[in-house]
């Protein structure tokens, strides 16, 4: 689209303000945001918002979006006041679990540029005096965090696009989305109807609805949260500016799954600790109906009182206070706790920025911006994007679920590897059950179980030993990993690999469109395999691949994820047909230096190195089965990944399994799986290179041929190459064997954080924990001394150059 787009926004909350203010600063004046409240102050979850802003998240996106909130929104004012009132945040730990946790935060944020400090009880007593100070074992300060003013903020970018040519309508309720031939057309109101060539649906909660208009899911679940608003206390008389209402950190005691702000004399409370309270946006009041607001819903004081009881015991002022007023705020969850933004593909034109907090609103806004008016965001945003979410995590109740899980657990101690509890088992494969008589230890990734090692391997660990692991490095993981990547490396193993997403792509252009898609050559004969690389315009990493051509017109594509079917989907011509052939097949990967004694003799063709090359492929069959047969390994061993339909994987593992007794086979899981792929260097997308990276930065170089003709993100490459970047992927090997980092931390060098990690496993078969990380490329040259912060420890490392295993590519060509 262009500058002179008709866009219109659903919704004057914060989003639908900031990105009114993000579009028209880029020369789009054609927008205009309609609102079924009044305004300033519509009802929404902008309305009632306490405006906490911390800026630290796992999720380096999500940091980057609360960054540029704070930034944005210090610079805003409205009559004099500021719409950013940066008091700082402190997170408390009473517990030694929490105190760990908030030490692994500091972490954290080093690695994404927050500046943080753990601070001990005595200066948590100085930053928030009304604390009980022998409860507090630690805090972690964040001086740059702060208080959003919501409505404020709202306001200033409304009076900032309205100046621009936006406008902004009030008291229109939006009662359908016009569409023809695929696109949205126009938003129909109770007031008027307004062409539009782009519509953003930032309805907050009210988002499902919107979308159900344009025939487009939006999988978020609103739910009410509690907040409450002591009576004046003495101890606060005349300490705040009523103008800017506090001067003390916003306070969180995650513990208790609550947290504090000032309100001049009084302090506001905010729970997570009640039972979830669902809301069916269907069913709240219109504005002119509502007690108080839409949003508000009738506070529950019996769900309030442990949360009040465990509040006196922190601030214990609070004994002779009550709570003056309260209420059930309602705001958005979504099945992973990420925003939800994105085109439509089906309805082109219809955008979509839900489910996102007041924290992250400027930023969330600023990227949106710059997808519509630039096709694509500064930022990475996968984790973010609507379409990243297969297909079984789409049903009502799958949202739900999950949405509510969210909801509990949005103060928990989460570990990276943990999977949530339910809906459980969603997603197996084929093997399943065979997988669950071995003892299987699953853990859960878009909806698919996926065993992590096997117990019927424990026999084995006793000939590896492992150093022992911390109580956080040793959740979810065993040292039988350590036996199951020996057998890999000295026999043969079964993966199950049939997660990985698998997409068919046929017709007269396939060729062409992969071509045009994809960065490496891929006019080869039937038979051969390739990896290459999936880029965006300016030439980052949307998807690493491989494409086995299997016939002329015939290719399968294995991918990273639903991400990839989509953005195929959106490019390919009518000659093209793009499939997902995931849910309807399975996959065995067959490794070690044994898989060839394995499979030859139940297959009728050569199974020889000289026959069946590296990266070929072939139509045969394994007993019964037949199969699609890849000479893949992502393990560093000789191998092949083996395909076939769901209904005949079982008995592709059991032909599999009885042949391989002689061979001593055994079944070896994730955990194995991503040691030995870090021993080998392979890059894992979305862990260790994004949009924000180009393949010379990440190493991967080789699978782009410039000479090949135009391809998506060309001309972005032109002048680039592995002698231009300035910084790198870099694999770092930890000094003490005994030492374990798992990913995030920060790396310094010189004393000062200069990167973090991406991925990292303890690699077994070189006896000492890699790791890759982004650096300077000044930093990553091998033989560099560098430190990862562990737990506030600061561990030895250095950078190595890859891979560390079989660097010569021997032992999978044999």
């Amino acid at each position: 689209m262009t500058c002179d787009a008709r866009v219109v926004i659903v919704g004057a909350g914060i989003v639908g303000c900031s990105l009114a203010d993000e579009l028209t600063a880029r020369g789009w004046s054609e927008v205009t945001v309609l609102e079924q409240g009044p305004l300033p102050a519509p009802g929404g979850s902008t309305s009632h918002a306490p405006g906490l802003v911390f800026q630290t998240s796992p999720s380096r996106t999500l940091t980057g979006f609360a960054r540029y909130t704070v930034e944005k929104f210090s610079s805003l004012k409205v009559d004099g006041l500021p719409c950013f009132n940066p008091v700082g945040g402190l997170e408390i730990a009473t517990s030694e679990e929490r105190w760990a946790d908030l030490h692994r935060k500091a972490g954290l944020a080093a690695s994404w540029g927050v500046r943080g400090e753990l601070i001990p009880p005595a200066r948590c007593a100085e930053l928030w005096p009304l604390l009980a100070r022998d409860r507090i074992l630690g805090g972690f300060h964040t001086p740059d965090d702060g208080l959003a003013r919501a409505l404020l903020a709202s306001r200033a970018q409304l009076e900032r696009a309205t100046a621009r040519g936006a406008r902004f309508l009030d008291r229109h309720t939006v009662t359908a989305i016009e569409r023809e031939g695929g696109r949205v057309t126009a938003v129909v109101t109770d007031r008027g109807t307004f062409p539009a060539d782009a519509v953003v649906c930032a309805a907050g909660f009210w988002g499902p609805l919107i979308g159900a208009m344009a025939g487009v899911d939006v999988p978020l679940q609103p739910l009410a949260h509690q907040y409450a608003t002591t009576a004046p206390l003495p101890e606060l008389a005349g300490v705040n500016d009523p103008r800017t209402e506090a001067s003390r950190p916003i306070l969180r005691f995650q513990d208790r799954d609550l947290y504090y702000r000032e309100h001049t004399d009084r302090i506001g409370i905010g729970s997570y600790a009640h039972r979830p309270l669902p809301v069916d946006p269907a069913r709240l009041p219109a504005y002119d109906d509502a007690p108080v607001m839409p949003s508000s819903l009738p506070f529950t004081a019996e769900d309030f009182a442990p949360s009040w009881a465990e509040s006196v015991g922190l601030l214990p002022a609070l004994g002779a206070s009550r709570v003056e007023k309260g209420f059930n705020g309602v705001f958005s969850f979504t099945p992973d706790g990420m925003p939800v933004i994105g085109e439509s593909r089906e309805v082109r034109g219809f955008w979509l920025a839900e489910a996102v907090w007041v924290t992250h609103s400027a930023g969330v806004a600023r990227a949106v911006a710059e997808w519509m008016t630039d096709g694509r965001p500064g930022t990475d945003v996968h984790a973010c994007d609507l379409y990243r979410f297969e297909e079984a995590q789409r049903s009502p109740a799958y949202i739900a679920e999950r949405g509510r899980r969210n909801f509990i657990e949005v103060y928990d101690v989460i570990h990276p590897l943990q999977p949530v509890e339910q809906p459980r088992p969603l997603r197996v494969s084929p093997f399943h059950v065979r997988q669950r008589e071995l003892g299987g230890y699953f853990l859960e990734a878009a909806g698919w179980e996926r065993p992590h090692w096997y117990e019927a391997n424990a026999a084995l660990a006793g000939s590896v030993q492992p150093p022992p692991r911390d109580a956080w490095s040793a959740r979810h993981w065993s040292p039988i990993a350590a036996a199951e990547a020996r057998a890999t490396r000295e026999r043969v193993a079964l993966y199950d690999m049939t997660p990985l997403g698998r997409l068919e792509v046929s017709g007269p252009g396939a060729l062409d469109f992969l071509q045009r898609m994809t960065t490496n050559q891929l006019a080869k004969k039937p038979g051969t395999v390739t990896y290459t690389l999936l880029l965006d315009e300016a030439g980052g990493i949307r998807s690493d691949l491989t494409v086995a051509r299997l016939s002329e017109h015939h290719f399968q594509v294995g991918t990273g994820g639903a991400l990839d079917l989509d953005w195929l989907l959106r490019h390919a011509p009518d000659d093209v047909r793009v499939t997902d052939i995931t849910p309807g097949t399975t996959c065995v990967g067959v490794w070690g230096p044994l898989a060839r004694d394995l499979v030859q003799p139940l297959t009728p063709d050569d199974f020889a190195h000289e026959a069946f090359g590296y990266f070929t492929a072939r139509r045969t069959f394994i007993g019964h089965v037949p199969v699609t047969a890849m000479r893949l390994s992502y393990v560093g061993e000789l191998g092949w990944e083996l395909y076939t339909t769901a209904d005949l994987g079982l008995r592709l593992w059991d032909t599999l399994w009885e042949a391989g007794r002689r061979h001593g086979v055994i079944a070896a899981g994730r955990s194995a799986f991503n040691s030995l792929r870090l021993e080998k260097g392979y890059r894992a997308w979305g862990h260790d290179m994004t949009t924000e990276h180009d393949p010379y930065e990440a190493g991967l170089g080789f699978a782009v041929r410039m000479d090949k003709g135009d391809f998506i993100g060309r001309a972005a490459l032109e002048g680039r190459g592995a002698g231009t970047v300035t910084r790198k992927l870099t694999c770092l090997t930890l000094d003490d064997p005994a030492a374990v980092v798992m990913g995030k931390e920060p790396v310094y060098a010189d004393g000062v954080a200069a990167g973090y990690v991406t991925s990292a496993s303890y690699g077994y078969t070189i006896g000492r924990t890699v790791a890759y990380a982004w650096l300077p490329a000044a930093i990553a040259v091998p033989s560099t001394a560098v430190h990862i912060e562990y737990f506030g420890e600061k561990v030895p490392a250095t950078v190595a150059a890859e891979p560390l295993y079989d660097p010569r590519g021997e032992r999978i060509r044999r």
